[in-house]
């Protein structure tokens, strides 16, 4: 299967710990090379005011991951990041049919 390039950006919630998002974002990378993807790029944005509340919270910590991989670790992560009472929210985006036709 040909390999896609997708950007993960999930908002953690700011009252945890730093070193529980350190663990956090580590566990994501690991979950990722393990199910056969690979990440390009990570990006630990930090503390941002949301747009809205969200949990009557009005801060969050944005992380922001580029993978390359089949999809197949992109439902795997989907799953946990569900799951996680830690993140907010998470969002996914292919994003190399985007760039090939930016590089036209």
């Amino acid at each position: 299967m040909a390999n896609r390039t997708y950007e993960v950006m999930y908002i953690v919630d700011p009252e945890a710990a730093g070193d529980k998002i350190t663990k956090l974002n580590e566990a994501v990378g690991a979950l990722i090379e393990k199910e056969g993807g690979s990440v390009v790029r990570m990006d630990d944005i930090g503390r941002r005011t949301l747009a809205y509340p969200i949990n009557k919270r009005n801060e969050g910590h944005y992380v922001l991951f580029e993978i390359e991989g089949s999809g197949q670790e992109i439902a795997e992560l989907e799953r946990r990041m569900r799951v996680n009472d830690m993140i907010m929210r998470f969002i996914t985006v292919r994003v190399d049919e985007d760039r090939k036709t930016a590089d036209k």
